[in-house]
């Protein structure tokens, strides 16, 4: 039976790889079709310039705002007690199909250049009317890449119901033990309410998200002065009923149909200042000390302003796991910002290579809105370089759209999401696409 099971193993392997192959070499041959008046839309954003002045780094500022512990414990009290993320995958319900088994207008959404070298659909049923948003993984998570002995890949969702409420946001759970089988299933996010008595889902989409240590950080919409959530992966409440409601219902506690429920239990809210900065991508630093968020906001094309990217340093007090490091009146301050010519980034990563003085920034920016394929951009003090294809050397060959970054550093691979697939790439190939 081992024989037989790695024999399907490599089987499923030759057929992945060649369904990517022929997904990126039909792709590239899209790609040479655009012409080169179209293939310079995608403007040098140059080099990053530091933001130094105090006004600039106020713009960035962040308060935190901590969910009353007895509004979390009263809800635990109401729903049961919480269970963590092993019992949430060992509950999956739902499986991720392998590239070869997607559809060809399903890998159209996979980058062109690059390729990626793991690629994976979402159930199409379980995703109707749900958009997807940013991943993370246990890779983030914890130095060792798993939580407990999984590995995991967090994917978030939003859908919008055009309620006054606004939408739901969830996140789904990935064993990824097995890189042949990854089964998922799904927890809505909510924001504890009437002093924990009930809940409300989170209203937004999450286009930023990591998980650090025992916390999920989640970007928050335009709706209001919150500009992230914080969410505790040990607190993970069980719904008692299937209802599509959200909340405390006759009978029990729903969570839109899905079987899990995360509150939040934290929240940070932009400065009052009027060029106050809202987080739109993040991603996790661990090369440098102590570790650091990532942030860039997203800034339309025919924007007049630059795009500022920044950093916020990770807590190194253990009461503060997973938390940014905040001063004694509960401020969160970037501690090194740029800002950058690029426009509509959709994903940012922030790397030190071996021996480098200072990190280099990647970033991933939709084609002037939310339509076309997006480009990858390495950025740096002195200068920037897209990844190119095609017989033209169009710099149209990221996915699109284009989704959150999201790096592995024990296995050096980039996770990220476009349309109904999840992909990953190693770094070392978008370095030498870059070179």
């Amino acid at each position: 039976m081992k024989h037989r099971g790695r024999h399907r193993r490599r089987r499923r392997g030759r057929a992945l790889r060649a369904a990517l192959t022929g997904a990126a070499l039909a792709l590239t041959g899209a790609a040479t079709m655009i012409s080169a008046s179209q293939a310079t839309m995608a403007d040098d954003p140059g080099e990053l310039k530091p933001l130094t002045s105090v006004a600039a780094t106020d713009d960035l500022r962040l308060t935190e705002h901590h969910v009353p512990r007895p509004w979390l414990d009263r809800l635990s009290a109401a729903m049961g007690d919480p269970v963590g993320v092993g019992a949430v995958l060992d509950s999956a319900d739902h499986t991720l199909r392998d590239a070869a088994d997607c559809t060809a207008e399903e890998r159209e959404a996979l980058p062109v250049s690059p390729t990626a070298t793991r690629a994976y659909c979402w159930e199409a049923d379980d995703t109707e009317g749900w958009r997807p948003g940013a991943v993370t993984t246990s890779g983030d998570a914890d130095d060792d890449g798993r939580w407990g002995a999984r590995r995991v890949v967090l994917s978030a969702w939003s859908r919008d119901d055009s309620t006054p409420e606004g939408g739901l946001a969830r996140v789904s759970f990935v064993d990824a033990d097995d890189p042949g089988r990854l089964p998922y299933t799904s927890a809505l996010l909510a924001v504890p309410v009437d002093g924990g008595h009930d809940y409300r889902g989170l209203a937004s989409p999450v286009s930023g998200m990591v998980w650090y240590q025992d916390k999920l950080l989640v970007t928050a919409g335009t709706g209001g002065r919150d500009a992230l959530f914080v969410y505790d992966v040990d607190r993970i409440q069980r719904a008692t009923t299937d209802a599509d409601a959200v909340g405390r219902v006759p009978g029990g506690w729903a969570a839109a149909g899905h079987r899990y429920v995360l509150p939040a239990v934290a929240s940070y809210r932009l400065s009052d200042s009027s060029g106050a900065a809202r987080p739109g991508a993040l991603s996790l630093d661990r090369g440098t000390a102590p570790a650091s968020l990532v942030a860039s906001e997203r800034v339309p094309a025919d924007s007049d302003r630059p795009t500022r990217l920044w950093r916020y340093s990770l807590s190194t007090d253990p009461a503060r796991s997973g938390l940014p490091a905040v001063d004694p009146a509960g401020h969160v301050d970037a501690v090194e910002a740029y800002r950058t010519g690029a426009t509509e980034v959709g994903g940012v990563l922030s790397h030190h290579p071996a021996g480098a003085a200072s990190a280099e920034w990647y970033l991933g920016r939709a084609a002037g809105g939310e339509d076309g394929r997006g480009t990858l951009w390495r950025q740096d003090t002195e200068g920037s370089r897209a990844t190119e294809c095609g017989a033209d050397r169009s710099q149209r060959c990221w996915s699109g759209p284009v989704g959150s970054l999201s790096y592995w550093a024990g296995t050096g691979e980039v996770w990220s999401q476009s349309g109904r697939m999840l992909f990953a790439l190693p770094l070392r190939s978008i370095e030498d696409a870059l070179d």
